[in-house]
Protein backbone atom coordinates (compact mmCIF):
# COMPACT_ATOMS: atom_id res chain seq x y z
CA UNK A 1 0.00 0.00 0.00
CA UNK A 2 1.56 3.66 -1.22
CA UNK A 3 1.86 6.20 1.38
CA UNK A 4 -0.19 9.42 1.11
CA UNK A 5 2.87 11.81 1.37
CA UNK A 6 4.73 9.84 -1.63
CA UNK A 7 1.90 9.81 -3.59
CA UNK A 8 1.51 13.81 -3.25
CA UNK A 9 5.12 14.38 -3.97
CA UNK A 10 6.93 13.52 -7.38
CA UNK A 11 10.01 11.56 -6.93
CA UNK A 12 13.12 12.59 -8.21
CA UNK A 13 15.10 9.99 -10.61
CA UNK A 14 18.61 11.85 -9.23
CA UNK A 15 17.18 11.25 -5.57
CA UNK A 16 16.10 8.19 -5.57
CA UNK A 17 19.05 6.85 -7.48
CA UNK A 18 21.40 8.92 -4.99
CA UNK A 19 19.52 7.45 -1.94
CA UNK A 20 19.70 4.08 -3.17
CA UNK A 21 23.33 4.73 -3.57
CA UNK A 22 24.49 5.89 -0.50
CA UNK A 23 21.90 2.88 1.56
CA UNK A 24 24.03 0.60 -0.84
CA UNK A 25 27.01 1.87 0.43
CA UNK A 26 26.13 1.82 3.80
CA UNK A 27 24.86 -2.01 3.70
CA UNK A 28 28.15 -2.61 2.36
CA UNK A 29 30.43 -1.15 5.05
CA UNK A 30 28.21 -2.65 7.41
CA UNK A 31 28.99 -6.24 6.01
CA UNK A 32 32.18 -5.50 5.47
CA UNK A 33 32.30 -4.80 9.37
CA UNK A 34 30.71 -7.92 10.01
CA UNK A 35 32.76 -10.05 8.27
CA UNK A 36 36.15 -8.19 9.73
CA UNK A 37 34.49 -9.07 13.60
CA UNK A 38 33.97 -12.66 12.43
CA UNK A 39 37.08 -13.80 11.18
CA UNK A 40 38.91 -16.20 12.67
CA UNK A 41 42.32 -14.91 11.46
CA UNK A 42 41.58 -11.64 12.41
CA UNK A 43 40.32 -12.49 15.97
CA UNK A 44 43.40 -14.33 15.76
CA UNK A 45 45.72 -10.98 14.72
CA UNK A 46 44.13 -8.77 17.47
CA UNK A 47 44.34 -10.61 20.08
CA UNK A 48 47.84 -11.12 19.50
CA UNK A 49 48.07 -7.22 18.74
CA UNK A 50 46.43 -7.19 22.48
CA UNK A 51 48.99 -9.42 24.15
CA UNK A 52 51.95 -7.90 22.43
CA UNK A 53 50.80 -3.93 23.50
CA UNK A 54 50.24 -4.87 27.24
CA UNK A 55 53.61 -7.12 27.03
CA UNK A 56 55.37 -3.77 25.48
CA UNK A 57 53.96 -1.81 28.53
CA UNK A 58 55.59 -4.09 31.20
CA UNK A 59 58.55 -2.96 33.10
CA UNK A 60 61.30 -5.19 32.32
CA UNK A 61 62.91 -5.13 35.53
CA UNK A 62 59.61 -6.22 37.07
CA UNK A 63 59.21 -8.83 34.13
CA UNK A 64 62.72 -10.11 35.26
CA UNK A 65 62.11 -10.38 39.34
CA UNK A 66 58.63 -12.02 38.54
CA UNK A 67 60.19 -14.69 36.04
CA UNK A 68 63.52 -15.03 38.83
CA UNK A 69 60.11 -15.63 41.30
CA UNK A 70 58.87 -18.32 39.51
CA UNK A 71 62.02 -19.82 38.97
CA UNK A 72 63.09 -19.96 42.24
CA UNK A 73 59.86 -21.56 43.39
CA UNK A 74 59.73 -23.86 40.77
CA UNK A 75 63.45 -25.30 41.75
CA UNK A 76 62.31 -25.25 45.29
CA UNK A 77 59.15 -27.05 44.41
CA UNK A 78 60.99 -29.87 42.54
CA UNK A 79 63.74 -30.36 45.13
CA UNK A 80 60.87 -30.43 48.04
CA UNK A 81 58.87 -33.27 46.11
CA UNK A 82 62.65 -34.89 45.22
CA UNK A 83 63.33 -35.19 48.69
CA UNK A 84 59.84 -36.95 49.90
CA UNK A 85 60.85 -39.85 47.81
Amino acid sequence: MADADTESKPVDQDTLVADIDRTRAQLARTIDAISDRMSPKRNARRAVDQIRERVSQIDPVMAGAAAGAVVIGVTVLFLWRRRKR
